[in-house]
Order: structure tokens, then C-alpha cells, then sequence
């Protein structure tokens, strides 16, 4: 797949980027960090620059978000209890109250959720989902969005031109950082859904 990105991004350039950072968000499969280091590394080879690069794939990061904003804007709460009712539901011993306590949980630190997940890989996407099922404030939801995406997108960027021929060295770290998160994301999953099921019994 590397080799597919990079052939894409040699094609279109800043367009390349947009669209393959617009994808990503939606199949979080796809890896940024790929699209993002080797575009900083091009930045030194060709007429490209660092603050372009960047300000494409955010806008193509806010664009992708939005779709899965809206999404979430289609799971309303009616619809989550159906799916709680079902068999499906019933499978994973799941009751109305934890669609309610889960959105409340969200609503209380979407925030500080939405702004640090922005950050992480794979997570950063998926976070718009619960952001639009808890109707959060769109202006609110895009700003953070923004902020987080636009961090995550210069660090790579820049990393990328550093690093220069060598790009493709800091894959091995951003793959160990993308480990980590996720463990630890695991882990306050968990967390959150002991407490969850223990606030319902």
C-alpha cells in the first residue's frame, strides 16, 4: 500500500494529499503518517512547501471528519435502543441505560476527548462518530478538530523534512506510539465499561 500512496502523492501533489488524507479519515486503515512524512520529504525536493502540505491534509482531515460527523448524526438515540433491543443487543448483554450512560459520559468530557484523540492514530478518526450521535456542537466539534488535526499534521510534516532521505526511518516510532495508544485507550476502555455495567446493577 506504501508504494500506492507515494505514487499518488508524486501524481497530484497537494491534491494527492487532500484526497488520500480525506480518505483516511474515513478508512482509518489507510496510514497518514506514510502520506504525511513522505510529503514533508518532498517539500525538499520539489516546489512543494511544509505550510501547504500541511493546510491541505487538515482540510482534508475536516472534510472527512464531517462525513463521519454526520454519521453520527444518523445514530440517534432511538436507534441505538433498537439496536439494544435486538438480538444482536441482547447478545452483548446490552440495555438501554448503557446507551444513555455512554452518551452521557461522552457529553461530560467530549472536549478534552475529541481534542487528544485527533492525535492519536486510527482513533482520531473514528472519534467523530460519537461526536455527532451526542449532537455536539458542530462549531465547537470542527474547532478542536482543527486544532488537533492541524498538531498531529505538522508534527509529521515536519518530522519529514527532517529526517529527508531518510523518511521512512521514523515509521518504526510512530508505529510503536500508535501501540502504545491504543493499549492505553484498551485499558480506559475497560475501564469505563466496568463502571458502566457496575452504574446499571
Amino acid at each position: 500500500m506504501r508504494e500506492i500512496l507515494i505514487e499518488i502523492i508524486n501524481n497530484y501533489g497537494y491534491l494527492g494529499i487532500l484526497l488520500l488524507i480525506f480518505t483516511e479519515n474515513i478508512f482509518p486503515p489507510i496510514p497518514s503518517e506514510v502520506v504525511l512524512l513522505f510529503g514533508g520529504f518532498l517539500t525538499l525536493h520539489t516546489d512543494m512547501t511544509a505550510p501547504a502540505v500541511i493546510a491541505v491534509a487538515t482540510l482534508g482531515s475536516l472534510l472527512g471528519a464531517a462525513v463521519l460527523y454526520a454519521v453520527g448524526r444518523l445514530l440517534t438515540k432511538k436507534r441505538l435502543h433498537r439496536f439494544v433491543a435486538s438480538k444482536a443487543g441482547r447478545a452483548l448483554h446490552l440495555k438501554p441505560r448503557h446507551v444513555d450512560i455512554a452518551g452521557e459520559a461522552f457529553v461530560k468530557y467530549q472536549t478534552a476527548a475529541v481534542l487528544v484523540c485527533r492525535c492519536i492514530p486510527i482513533v482520531r478518526s473514528l472519534i467523530s462518530i460519537p461526536a455527532g450521535a451526542a449532537r455536539m456542537n458542530p462549531l465547537l466539534f470542527f474547532f478542536l478538530t482543527g486544532i488537533g488535526t492541524a498538531l498531529w499534521n505538522s508534527v509529521l510534516v515536519l518530522l519529514g523534512t527532517v529526517l529527508g532521505d531518510a523518511w521512512e526511518s521514523g515509521m518504526p516510532y510512530l508505529n510503536t506510539f500508535t501501540d502504545a495508544a491504543v493499549v492505553l485507550l484498551t485499558v480506559i476502555g475497560l475501564i469505563l465499561t466496568f463502571k458502566l455495567f457496575g452504574r446499571d446493577s
